[in-house]
């Protein structure tokens, strides 16, 4: 059995402008699985705040979606 994996973190190879990296951000929100690409400015909340946050909308928008079927 394999173990689950519920995140990537994506760590650059140097600080960037934000709009520097406006196309590497679309890029990877296009990808299969992705449901919210975060951009982290120095010294802030971990990722897994923002996981949590966006697993709690994704289930609820599902939820919300079997309701209206």
């Amino acid at each position: 059995m394999t173990d689950r994996i519920k995140s990537l973190t994506v760590i650059l190879d140097k600080d960037y402008r934000e709009d520097d990296i406006e196309v590497l951000e679309q890029a990877i929100s296009q990808l299969r699985g992705v449901l919210k690409v975060v951009k982290t400015p120095l010294n802030t909340f971990t990722s897994e705040d923002s996981i949590n946050r966006e697993r709690i909308k994704f289930e609820l928008k599902e939820k919300l979606f079997e309701i209206l079927e």
